[in-house]
């Protein structure tokens, strides 16, 4: 497979970087995007408490008014895989070609893609929290109980398991299928193909809102992760050394993970993205062994048969559960944040899912999105959040006590110090976070790339330059001016539109299937995209059955 700059490049027939980075850019999309990101950051810095006073107010009427569509559709999106995993349109497949990577790397890289550095880092604290303060759907149950234990790791499952990542998943669907069997371009307006023609969507007014929408988010979703993650190590220098930084110190930790991001991304899915990947669900898996054996093993084990078998029972009311008696308070903090959060995410998390599906059916992309990650997310956090829980119930060590001190970023320090062998369980720990950021950063590096320049598979690496030190640098100067919250709520407020746009994905990819391969419910016959098979037996031109294969 051609990977890297080499093709964009050569669009400029020799005539120099800068001309290919300007034959190649989709020059609308490129422009507000790129100005819509830069004009927030230099509004923040110029007048941050009116920039953050806006934001906030505007998150907060998201929240008050809309809150449970959130809750609503995302349960809807989980419905929707489900019956294509179990149901007859799961056997359709993303053209005729075969897959380009193996199940276990499509695996990875598409787990280290999404949420992955945000599971690591709330393993160790979620359930702690939970723990403390008892979610009031099980209002009967008294805070720091032992009853309180099972619920704690129960509720964390629930907000990273399955759910959140059913919006990453029906985008790739959506944009993955209109582009291998379409003819659309690779972009995240592509899901529109069903209602404007895939031969509008390059021109559509409507796309390139979307597109440039799509740019902003993904830009200020993952900047403030990746201050976020830059926080962590700064906490932990402090909590476990003494040692402080300042702004020079937050800029150097932000640089620095800019440019090894920026090198994978460079280096391109096969070399860079696919490597780092398969490295992370190694360690992934070796620590989370390591911490169930030094850890309490069997307390462990049985606490999590008991959450999981409370996450199955009470999947629903959770999904659907608001506080009204708190107008909500409670819910808007934990469950509907976690839903409009991936849902800003969605737009080049989809992308990349789409970039690495091409030869998958739709049944392995909807399964890998969210059975695959959610089985493989379950054990984490009943690992980690029991071994917490217990710690800290059991007077093994005080772990809220720093939490409440310090913040979340402290409770992996806190979590491995109390285990034997914490200082090389640590060590994994904060590599692990940083490599699934890494991998994080430059896929959505990737696919910005790919919405800028009208959908190229492989953008040049000048581009993929320019997005990486773009995104570092609007890290940088939120983490130093103390904007991170204000592009957190920013953020937040991208997922309303996009929680739009993956349904009108969902309502496309039903439209399509039925229209154009029937109701499949009552054929005996199973079919995949590419060719068809005819009631006499003759091929067509837009399905075929597993017989002709």
């Amino acid at each position: 497979m051609e990977d890297g700059g080499t093709v964009a490049m050569s669009r400029a027939d020799g005539s120099g970087p800068l001309a290919a980075f300007v034959d190649e850019i989709d020059p609308i999309v490129f422009a507000f995007g790129a100005g819509l990101t830069l004009l927030f950051v230099v509004v923040f810095a110029l007048a941050p408490q009116t920039a953050a006073d806006l934001v906030s107010g505007a998150n907060g009427f998201v929240l008050a008014h809309f809150n449970w569509a959130f809750l609503i559709v995302m349960l809807f999106f989980v419905a929707f895989l489900f019956f294509l995993i179990l149901g007859p349109w799961g056997n359709l497949r993303f053209g005729d070609d075969p897959p380009e990577y193996s199940f276990v790397s499509y695996f990875t890289m598409m787990y280290s893609a999404g949420l992955a550095a945000g599971i690591v880092f709330w393993g160790p604290a979620e359930a702690l929290l939970h723990y403390a303060t008892v979610p009031p759907l099980y209002g009967g149950v008294a805070d720091s109980s032992a009853a309180a234990m099972p619920i704690a790791v129960q509720y964390s499952m629930f907000h990273w398991a399955l759910t959140q990542w059913s919006c990453f998943t029906v985008m790739g669907l959506g944009i993955g299928y209109y582009v291998y069997n379409h003819g659309a371009p690779l972009r995240v307006s592509s899901v529109l193909t069903p209602f404007i023609g895939a031969e509008n969507v390059a021109d559509s007014y409507w796309a390139k809102l979307i597109d440039i929408v799509a740019v902003f988010a993904t830009l200020g979703g993952v900047s403030t992760s990746l201050g976020f993650i830059g926080s962590q190590f700064l906490t932990g220098l402090r909590f476990q050394w003494g040692i402080q930084f300042g702004d020079v110190g937050t800029f150097l930790v932000i640089t620095g993970m800019t440019l090894v991001f920026t090198i994978s991304v460079v280096l391109g899915v096969d070399k860079g993205i696919r490597r780092l990947s398969n490295f992370n669900m190694g360690l992934f898996a070796v620590l989370l062994v390591a911490t169930l054996v030094v850890g309490p093993t069997w307390f462990v084990l049985q606490l999590g048969t008991d959450a999981l078998g409370g996450f199955v029972t009470d999947f629903v009311a959770m999904s659907l559960f608001i506080d009204t008696a708190n107008n909500g308070q409670w819910a808007n903090a934990w469950t509907v944040f976690y839903w409009a959060w991936p849902l800003a995410w969605s737009p080049f998390a989809g992308l990349f899912i789409a970039r690495i599906s091409r030869g998958r059916s739709v049944r392995e992309v909807a399964f890998t999105g969210i059975g695959a990650t959610g089985i493989a997310t379950t054990p984490w956090f009943i690992v980690l959040g029991g071994t917490g829980v217990w710690l800290q119930h059991s007077g093994g060590a005080n772990l809220l006590g720093p939490i409440n001190r310090l913040g979340e970023s402290v409770s992996g320090y806190v979590l491995y110090g109390a285990l034997p062998g914490g200082m090389f369980l640590l060590a994994g720990f904060l590599v692990l976070v940083t490599t699934f950021f890494i991998t994080s950063a430059d896929s959505s590096t990737l696919a910005v790339s790919m919405m800028t320049t009208g959908g190229e598979e492989h953008p040049s690496t000048v581009i993929r330059v320019f997005w990486g030190l773009m995104l570092g640098a609007v890290a940088s100067v939120l983490m130093v001016i103390g904007g991170v919250d204000a592009l957190q709520s920013a953020a937040i407020i991208t997922g309303g539109p996009f929680a739009i746009v993956c349904l009108l994905a969902v309502l496309g990819l039903a439209k399509s299937f039925r229209e154009q391969y029937g109701n499949l419910l009552f054929q005996e016959e199973t079919v995949i995209f590419g060719r068809d098979r005819s009631a006499d037996g003759t091929t067509g031109d837009q399905g075929t059955t597993e017989d002709d294969d």
